[in-house]
């Protein structure tokens, strides 16, 4: 029962960090392009020249779109901010939830580097046709979960960057479509930009040049790739996990079927089936696979509430794109985890009961 519950309690912690992962790197990467961005072929963040002909003309097409959660206009503008003798280049996007005007919401990352927190000033300089200069007040820090990229992204007013690129205020860089958890994964992300991309083509004017639909998966293939490789070796955990608790199980069937040949042997005399008797013998595994099964999930759960709710263990960010190991439960992923190892526990101890057939009554029973 202990083994079973080690092996479930790794495969409860190994899907849920797999899934923490999936989830706050989407979430991340979602904040800084969206699941699917649409832009102008040539789009240049330096620029101020080429903004998407209709905000409101996309926003109406795409949101017809079945599987589509948001639509965001996003404005972006590189710039080089500086704070004393620090400077540093940064991106800045201007979205609707941006905040107030002239108030920024800046990486962790970047804060350190420049010293900078909540309510200091913030100066930032965009080189175009002429160099502009503002000044922002830092409204909050916020931890990127695409610190190890390399990229600082800072978060400003929609209605600032348009200003600053002298837009009105349906022209902006990019549309950002959020999709729902059904799209979230590669397929469906691919799936969706295909759809989109079709259908912001199907209604541009002939006169303006079509945007483009990239999704994050291509935007970031890097980031998808890594992921993807995390997802293998957790289903090359899930395998091993499983193989290790149906052979602990094969053993301990093993046992209890020696210490009680001669009650066999006695079964038998008596006329119950070697069916029947495996049956018996299958009903007491399966009661400590399932014991062992909930303690090891309890278990599991109760670590992933601590690590969720403390970040306890963490992470180097250049490394793992995020500082904290990230657990999400989700409890679908779970049963089926669970109930594929049982499903496959059981299969595995179906090969000990064999031996049940092979117990010859006359022996047993004259040896008792």
């Amino acid at each position: 029962m202990v083994a079973i519950a080690i092996s479930f309690f790794v495969i409860i912690i190994a899907v849920a960090i797999s899934s923490g992962f999936r989830k706050e790197l989407r979430n991340g990467v979602a904040m800084l392009s969206g699941d699917i961005a649409i832009t102008q072929p040539d789009l240049n963040y330096a620029g101020e020249d080429n903004p998407l002909y209709s905000f409101s003309a996309i926003d109406s097409v795409i949101r017809q779109v079945r599987g589509v959660d948001d639509v965001v206009p996003a404005v972006y503008r590189a710039g080089i901010v500086k704070n004393g003798t620090e400077i540093c280049g940064a991106l800045f996007k201007g979205t609707p939830e941006g905040g107030d005007s002239l108030q920024v919401s800046i990486p962790k990352g970047l804060a350190d580097k420049l010293g900078l927190g909540e309510g200091d000033d913030l100066t930032a300089y965009y080189i175009g046709e002429r160099v502009k200069a503002r000044r922002f007040k830092v409204a909050s820090v916020y931890n990127d979960a695409l610190g190890g990229t390399g990229t600082y992204v800072i978060m400003a007013g929609l209605s600032d960057m348009q200003r600053l690129n002298s837009w009105s205020d349906d022209q902006v860089s990019s549309v950002e479509v959020m999709l729902n958890d059904a799209w979230s994964d590669n397929y469906g992300m691919e799936t969706k930009t295909e759809e989109i991309g079709f259908m912001v083509l199907s209604s541009t004017p002939e006169e303006l040049s079509a945007p483009v639909a990239m999704s994050a998966v291509h935007k970031y293939p890097q980031i998808f790739a890594w992921l993807d490789l995390i997802d293998r070796n957790v289903l090359v955990i899930l395998i091993l996990m499983t193989i290790v608790a149906g052979f602990n199980m094969i053993s301990g069937l093993l046992i209890l079927l020696f210490r009680n040949i001669s009650t066999i042997g006695t079964l038998k005399a008596l006329g119950m089936t070697d069916k029947s008797i495996a049956e018996v013998f299958l009903r007491v595994s399966s009661n400590l696979v399932l014991k062992g099964m909930l303690i090891g999930n309890a278990l599991a759960l109760s670590f992933c509430l601590l690590q969720g709710t403390t970040h306890f263990i963490t992470l180097n960010p250049e490394n793992y794109f995020v500082s904290f190991v990230p657990v999400r439960v989700n409890p679908f992923l779970i049963l089926e985890a669970d109930l594929a190892a049982y499903l496959v526990i059981m299969l595995l101890l179906l090969i000990p009961s064999l031996f049940v057939s092979r117990v010859d009554p006359a022996k047993t029973v004259r040896a008792k």
